[in-house]
């Protein structure tokens, strides 16, 4: 059996529902009370793909513009990340070329390829007619920045919760065996 350690940092704006999608994907619980992350929170969670065990450490960033300067520090060492926007605002999915600026003063951030994963949160609200950005359309966006993967998730009704770390996960470790 073979183990690895992979620190992963999920980014995106504020309250387009990064902490909810970890805490889902950790307890299994959906909760909508969560507070507003203050710059960075740390999360760890071990997990299955083929015959790894990989220690996933999971960094979750502050989306409000005063906690986007701590970002380059922190992606030191990262073997992957995950822009997560909301399908209901439009100006969350734009707003990932701001990031991807905001990444690449990380000191090591040209050193290797980081592979981003795209997630588009609560995608239970296009059952009540509040999708603004079609899946289409954010695909597309993100193959311009060389995004490797893109998916839709729900931390209310826990739809794909566990793919989005299975991708990132399974993308972390076949870059680490080539």
């Amino acid at each position: 059996m073979r183990t690895f350690k992979f620190k992963m940092c999920l980014f995106g704006d504020g309250g387009v529902g990064k902490t909810t999608l970890i805490n889902r994907y950790i307890s299994g619980k959906y909760n909508e009370d969560f507070q507003m992350t203050i710059g960075v929170d740390f999360y760890t969670k071990h997990i299955q793909i083929e015959d790894a065990t990989i220690s996933l450490q999971i960094w979750d960033f502050a989306g409000e513009n005063q906690f986007k300067n701590l970002l380059p520090n922190y992606v030191i060492g990262a073997s992957g990340g995950i822009f997560m926007f909301d399908i209901s605002r439009f100006s969350s999915l734009l707003h990932f070329e701001d990031w991807i600026n905001v990444l690449s003063k990380a000191p090591d951030y040209q050193k290797d390829y980081l592979p981003i994963l795209i997630v588009g949160g609560k995608s239970d609200l296009e059952n009540i007619g509040k999708r603004v950005i079609e899946k289409e359309y954010a695909q597309e966006y993100g193959k311009k920045f060389n995004t490797f993967d893109f998916i839709e998730c729900s931390s209310k009704t826990g739809e794909n919760v566990e793919e989005v770390f299975h991708l990132i996960g399974q993308k972390m470790l076949d870059l680490a065996t080539q």
